[in-house]
């Protein structure tokens, strides 16, 4: 890290700088943050509460509740509860946190409005940078599941191994399950329910600006062609098919981009690209058999192996403007990951309609 440029975090418009440092316990590094806000005058500092958290007044001094996830709690307790000491500490608060597992709302209370403002604003930071670092759990998408498409899709699977499978790395295996096909638009990490909810009222929220844009009808989509996501073609790791709007508008690229602005601004997604990149797998190397591995050191623990990619050569000149087929596109959909539904898809969080 660069002293005089260190890495920036922005938490509802207040900047911080993060400091790394060394910490047994998670065996990576853990951050360590310092207000890097407007100067102020000491009087301004001792008058301080958090922008966006209510601290109230109490018989014994102050107190504020802010949510945060149980899988988060680990990351303000530290190592046999360094973390959680050493905030008291430095702002002689007392931070009261759940029993890991159960949720439900971390109490800060101290004698000063500044030193809970304080805390909280620490938790805060602390909070922030552990999430960016959980997996996803949810992400939006177009479904492209519609019974003509998987048919041209298993069509497609079965011509590729017919007449390409004795290229390098094809295989069965490594081809979309035709009941999962879809758009991803973009990733999320919703740690429990309540952001779960959250996130599905958002998605409710869009439905307005949607229906402006497809004018409360289904968008026809042709997905036509295929592409792959790396610079060479004889070692790809994902092939997937072109999906366009058949009047040969952007909608469905202005609808993607549009969802993302939102739940950015939500802060429920991080923004990854200027725009999204509108695609749906129907080979990934990530699905092949062999991906996993038993650990050689005895340990019985599944550990991944190194992805083999696939030489794609002959399936881009054989299959380039394959037509996968013609559908009505009605709806997007927050979706659970790891998990399917009754029809194969993914299990559905939420959804709209787009007409």
């Amino acid at each position: 890290m660069e002293v005089l440029r260190p890495p920036l975090i922005n938490i509802d418009g207040r900047i911080y700088r993060r400091n790394i440092t060394k910490d047994e316990h998670y065996e990576e590094e853990e951050e360590d943050f310092s207000y890097m806000g407007p100067p102020e005058s000491e009087d301004v500092a001792e008058d301080e509460s958090c922008d966006t958290t209510c601290i109230e007044q109490t018989d014994k001094g102050y107190r504020c509740a802010i949510d945060v996830p149980s899988v988060l709690y680990k990351y303000i307790i530290g190592k046999k509860g360094e973390t959680r000491r050493r905030l008291e500490s430095d702002t002689k608060t007392s931070i009261g946190i759940p029993k890991q597992g159960v949720e439900g709302q971390i109490v800060i209370t101290g004698s000063h409005k500044a030193a809970v403002s304080s805390a909280v604003t620490r938790v805060e930071v602390l909070v922030e940078s552990f999430r960016k670092k959980q997996p996803f759990t949810h992400f939006l998408s177009f479904p492209l599941n519609d019974a003509k498409v998987q048919e041209g899709f298993l069509t497609f699977k079965e011509e590729v191994l017919k007449q390409c499978s004795q290229d390098h790395g094809v295989d069965g295996s490594i081809f979309q399950n035709p009941a999962k096909l879809h758009l991803t638009i973009g990733t999320l990490a919703l740690l429990n329910d309540v952001e779960v909810r959250k996130a599905c009222e958002h998605l409710q929220e869009c439905q307005n600006f949607i229906r402006d844009i497809t004018e409360g009808k289904p968008l026809p989509l042709a997905v036509k062609g295929i592409e792959y996501m790396n610079d060479d073609p004889a070692m790809v790791d994902v092939l997937y098919a072109k999906v366009n709007v058949k009047d040969g508008s952007d909608r469905l690229q202005v609808i993607a981009d549009r969802l993302v602005e939102h739940f950015v601004s939500a802060g429920l997604m991080v923004r990854e690209w200027d725009r999204v990149k509108l695609h749906g797998t129907v080979m990934n190397t990530l699905f092949r058999k062999d991906s996993t591995v038993e650990d050689s050191g005895g340990t019985g623990r599944q550990v991944m192996s190194e992805r083999e990619a696939f030489d794609a050569r002959n399936v881009l000149k054989k299959f380039g403007v394959y037509h996968f087929g013609d559908f009505e596109l009605n709806a997007v959909l927050l979706s659970q990951r790891y998990s399917t539904d009754c029809t194969g898809y993914y299990s559905s969080a939420g959804s709209i309609n787009l007409s």
